[in-house]
């Protein structure tokens, strides 16, 4: 299955050139790993407006199967992505962000402050990630396995539910 991604690294000082983005770069890598497409990227400033917009155009007007967005889930007063995203998703995905969280506390016990949320707009799943390298990739790693089967239930695909057990 071949899933198409896009890749936002909210950053401002990315944004600027003030610093190299490497959490994208990584995303990206993890990504064409699996043999997905990264089919957009975008660095863009700690911005609600600004992130927002991106998520509802890219959502509502690319093909894409998933956004990952790497940065601004800290506590810091400029960490502004989970509001940016749950103010333009349609329906959450708490079991991504707590599957994420609960692996990241056998690492760090930093990784309770993780504000990270994911969620569903139209047929695109839109999920936060860390802005380290290292976190972004170690929080892709752990959802990664559930993903083809997220995006061929988004996409109705009708073999989706050949992988369930009888009820």
């Amino acid at each position: 299955m071949s899933i198409r991604v896009g890749i936002v690294t909210i950053s401002t000082r990315s944004s600027r050139g003030e610093r190299p983005d490497t959490s994208g770069p990584a995303l990206a890598e993890a990504i064409t790993g699996q043999g997905w497409q990264v089919i957009q990227t975008a660095i863009i400033p700690d911005d609600v407006a600004k992130i927002s917009k991106i998520l509802v155009e890219w959502a509502d007007g690319s093909d894409l199967d998933i956004i990952l967005t790497t940065g601004g889930t800290g506590f810091s007063p400029v960490d502004v992505t989970p509001e940016a995203t749950q103010a333009v998703i349609h329906r959450r995905t708490p079991g991504l962000d707590e599957a994420m969280r609960s692996a990241g506390l056998s690492a760090t016990p930093h990784a309770m402050l993780s504000r990270a949320t994911s969620g569903i707009r139209g047929r695109t799943l839109i999920i936060n990630l860390p802005g380290s390298p290292r976190g972004a990739a170690e929080n892709l790693a752990v959802i990664l396995p559930a993903l083809p089967h997220a995006v061929q239930l988004l996409q109705e695909d009708p073999s989706a539910e050949a992988g369930h057990r009888p009820s």
